[in-house]
């Protein structure tokens, strides 16, 4: 694959020291942590290894990833080790897409207290979800379904949703049937909506009222408890967001929007058009104006200030060790192999499930990784490419090629 003409890291290396300095103070340690690893990915700074040619002694230099996982350029080969773990577990049966999102008032709560409210929205919609399905006048059945937290829009201002891939039915109370559901309609989805925002606003209130939610600046007067409970007020009298799309296509639509979404950072370095003395440049997606639009006309050119392009960037920097990719129901790691087994017997497909672990390949502030596999082959006459030397961080090779090519992955 060619390397874009213009990435994320290319921005912060020209603009991130002076975006530091003018942000002195109000920057929290994971960003520095993922500007960092971000501006080095890649180059010298990670470290990596000379590669030569068995047959015609090229030599080629391989600098190493930073694998984190808010890295444009690393998320690619994340999600395509995760999707091979994931392509067992998927069944022969119809999937359903459902969004869970919270309102505007109480998304200014949850980027001052990420980690709380975050996990309150994987674990309100996850409830939300089993529960209804569970409901014997809705599905009567125990349901699985994996969730992925993205917290921007197109234009990456701060907009946290939680994406659900669920297959269409469940297990049986006792476990001896497949339930099915509707052909084409999974669960209703007012009910969800209204089961979702009271489960949500009593885990918020609760996490108030145990001390858990910080407020600074503007928000510092919600910290009273009768503030706080005035400004939810009107959030519970409103309808909340919940999305369900038609099914997809089979399993291997499942996997096709699965790679989209899972490893998903805030703007992907193809959307990126340029950067010069106006700022930069990037395509969005202007959803209010879709219905309207001929064609593409919807997909729009947006311009940003570089500091205003990396404050938004950064918006979406999430707690260390946060899970933003979670498995409930019988998709649950615990009992996910034994359960998969039972539906495909259940439902008379012979495909046996591999028992694949869950967690996500990519780390927050892992070890880097190289970027170019050992069988690779050789750029110039196909032979096969063997590492005669590593180097660690912001060491020089020994052995340089006097040509000075090296591999870019990415």
């Amino acid at each position: 694959m060619s390397r874009p003409s213009l990435e994320v890291a290319d921005i912060l290396r020209r603009h991130g020291g002076a975006f530091r300095r003018a942000y002195e103070g109000r920057l929290s340690l994971g960003q520095l942590k993922v500007m960092s690893a971000i501006e080095g990915c890649r180059t010298a700074v990670m470290g990596g290894h000379v590669a030569r040619c068995d047959d015609c002694a090229h030599l080629a230099v391989s600098y190493n990833s930073c694998r984190n996982r808010h890295c444009p350029k690393c998320q690619g080969a994340a999600a395509q080790a995760w999707l091979a773990d994931r392509e067992a577990d998927l069944l022969p049966l119809a999937y359903y897409h459902v969004v869970f999102t919270m309102p505007a008032a109480i998304g200014a709560i949850a980027y001052q207290n990420k980690a709380v409210v975050y996990d309150i929205l994987f674990k309100a919609a996850a409830e939300t979800l089993l529960t209804i399905a569970a409901d014997p006048r809705r599905l009567g059945a125990r349901i699985g379904l994996i969730a992925v937290l993205h917290t921007w829009g197109s234009a990456m201002t701060h907009h946290p949703h939680v994406h659900c891939i669920v297959p269409g039915g469940g297990l049986s109370p006792d476990g001896q049937s497949w339930i099915s559901c509707r052909p084409k309609f999974f669960l209703p989805v007012r009910v969800l909506s209204r089961f979702f925002r009271r489960l949500f606003l009593e885990r918020l209130h609760q996490a108030h009222v145990a001390g858990k939610l910080a407020f600074f600046n503007e928000l510092s007067t919600l910290a009273d408890p009768v503030a706080f409970t005035r400004h939810l007020a009107p959030t519970r009298r409103v309808e909340w967001v919940v999305y369900a799309k038609r099914p997809f296509g089979g399993p291997e639509a499942v996997l096709a929007y699965l790679a989209r979404y899972t490893h998903r950072v805030a703007i992907s370095n193809s959307r990126l058009i340029t950067l010069d003395d106006n700022g930069v440049t990037f395509r969005w997606k202007d959803y209010r104006a879709r219905s309207a639009a001929v064609g593409d006309a919807w997909i729009k050119p947006m311009t940003l200030s570089a500091d205003e392009f990396l404050r938004r960037f950064l918006l979406h920097v999430l707690p260390d060790r946060f899970h933003r990719i979670r498995h409930y129901g019988f998709l649950a790691s615990g009992r996910r192999a034994a359960n998969i087994d039972r539906i495909r017997e259940l439902i008379g497909d012979p495909q046996a499930s591999s028992g694949a672990a869950d967690p996500e390949p990519s780390i927050e502030n892992g070890a880097a990784q190289s970027t170019l596999p050992t069988e690779a082959p050789c750029p110039c006459c196909g032979g096969r490419m063997r590492i005669i030397e590593t180097f660690t961080r912001d060491q020089t090779p020994r052995t340089w090629p006097t040509n000075r090519i090296w591999i870019d992955s990415s």
